[in-house]
């Protein structure tokens, strides 16, 4: 029930850990980091699954699958790879009940294991493209947990790709980083900025890394997909060569991108409230509650609901009924909101009667009234569509309101405890690492959208917000998950 959320302003950290649990979406484990997605949960994430895996085939990508470990010589053949992951890594060093001649990795991304399968199956151009999607469990051996943002096991897909130029594999980073786009933007009702990351955030052994950010309702920001220019890195790596059209032999070119159930963490906390889970309806499982109000001829009232239900169903608007008698209508009320579902029916006897039903919207609690003939399922989905494109202009509007530009040291360590700041920075590591130490602040993004990029003046040069040395750019700076 909606009560034993903590409200927002109270603590936020609490009121998101609250929720997940209320809505019975996950729960902790035994093992200690890791999590249980509950049925309510996992709904969400065969439902983010289905759409992008379909926005994947697509763009031409297949699936496949590849082993969960990794000998210790593969993860080592990339040192910037293995330096960047050695400290969250979970290491078997027995099996069958004897020391292992190799100690073994639990991925923690795929990049080296796939990689010793491409050299096997590219020699010539022809080869090439190989554009592979794998959906996957990993392991990294996180210190600090949240149920969905950070666990130690986690789900995912990650999308590796082999080119045999180096053009093409940049231009498979930008189509994919936009893949995320189109899937937050439109099926998550959530604002991104597309950038790239600066090369201490960028991800390990990677020539260039792009991902979307977006604003929750704490004013943090968070990663919720990233995109990898790799060059040639891996290929050398494994001595993954191919031979040209001109007969040359040349390294192969390689992207990885992908994006995990820290969606779920993010969908959670751009959109919902103190009541409970707020659900945009393309990833609502079931759009659609009809709670009967059992006065009168019971019978009569339940089957007219199924009767609407089945109307509903049968226009493609995913519709259940709850008629249990154990609990009262207003705790059905309740109890629906807080899972999130995006449109709730009420009906009684009397608006049989008249004809006409209550239908109450989850992201504004507005109610109104609908005719029960054929034009229901119309007026339905308008509600859900309207739902939808609110949910995204809400959110769009608060990372607006809380976006702020400033000139001085003073400005910025203040405006970074409530959102994004944009200031002008030297573009070197070391005032990177001097505002991170000082305010726990990052580059969050170095935005490649001009649209953005004009609304905000980035390409404006200036001088740096911190160190006042000269600053070629304007960039996205935030607190983070």
């Amino acid at each position: 029930m909606a009560e034993k959320i903590t409200t927002r302003e109270q603590d936020y950290s609490q009121w998101y850990i609250d929720l997940v649990r209320s809505a019975k979406l996950a729960d902790y484990s035994d093992v200690r980091g890791c999590m249980v997605i509950r049925p309510n949960g996992y709904a969400i994430w065969e439902k983010m699954q289905a759409a992008l895996d379909g926005m994947f085939k697509a763009t031409g990508h297949v699936n496949a699958y590849f082993p969960l470990f990794i000998p210790e010589s593969f993860i080592a053949k990339e040192a910037e790879h293995i330096e960047g992951f050695a400290p969250e890594c979970a290491v078997v060093t027995h099996g069958g009940g004897e020391e292992l001649a190799e100690k073994l990795y639990v991925r923690p991304t795929s990049e080296t294991i796939i990689w010793s399968s491409y050299k096997k199956w590219i020699q010539s151009y022809r080869d090439l493209p190989i554009l592979i999607n794998q959906w996957a469990n990993v392991v990294r051996w996180e210190m600090r947990t949240r149920l969905f943002l950070r666990t130690t096991e986690f789900l995912w897909q990650e999308g590796h790709t082999a080119h045999a130029d180096p053009g093409e594999a940049q231009e498979e980073v930008i189509r994919m980083i936009n893949v995320y786009r189109t899937f937050a933007e439109e099926y998550m009702a959530m604002p991104v900025i597309v950038g790239k990351k600066t090369d201490s955030e960028k991800f390990a052994g990677a020539d260039a890394t792009y991902c979307i950010e977006a604003m929750m309702q704490d004013g943090k920001a968070l990663q919720a997909g990233t995109s990898h220019n790799l060059g040639q890195n891996f290929a050398k790596a494994f001595d993954c060569q191919f031979q040209t059209r001109e007969s040359g032999l040349e390294y192969v070119w390689a992207t990885s991108w992908g994006v995990s159930t820290r969606l779920i963490g993010a969908l959670i906390m751009a959109h919902s409230d103190d009541r409970g889970l707020v659900l945009p309806p393309k990833l609502a499982t079931r759009q659609v509650v009809i709670i009967p109000i059992l006065k009168g001829d019971k019978s009569k009232v339940v089957a007219h609901a199924n009767f609407v239900a089945r109307a509903l169903n049968q226009s493609g608007i995913p519709t259940f009924v709850d008629d249990s008698e154990q609990n009262s209508p207003g705790w059905k009320f309740a109890e629906y909101e807080l899972q999130g579902i995006p449109v709730r029916i009420e009906l009684g006897p009397r608006d049989i009667e008249n004809g006409k039903c209550i239908a109450a919207r989850r992201d504004t609690l507005e109610k109104s009234e609908l005719l029960l003939d054929e034009t229901l399922p119309t007026a339905i989905r308008e509600i859900l569509n309207s739902i939808q494109q609110n949910l995204y202009d809400r959110a769009l509007q608060f990372r607006t309101d809380n976006t702020v530009q400033v000139t001085s040291w003073e400005e910025f360590k203040s405006a970074v405890e409530k959102g994004f700041v944009i200031a002008h920075w030297d573009g070197t590591a070391e005032t990177e690492t001097r505002i991170k130490e000082e305010t726990k602040a990052t580059v969050r993004v170095i935005p490649t959208d001009q649209d953005y990029r004009d609304r905000y003046g980035m390409d404006e040069p200036g001088v740096c917000v911190c160190s006042g040395n000269p600053a070629a750019q304007k960039v996205v700076f935030a607190k983070a998950y």
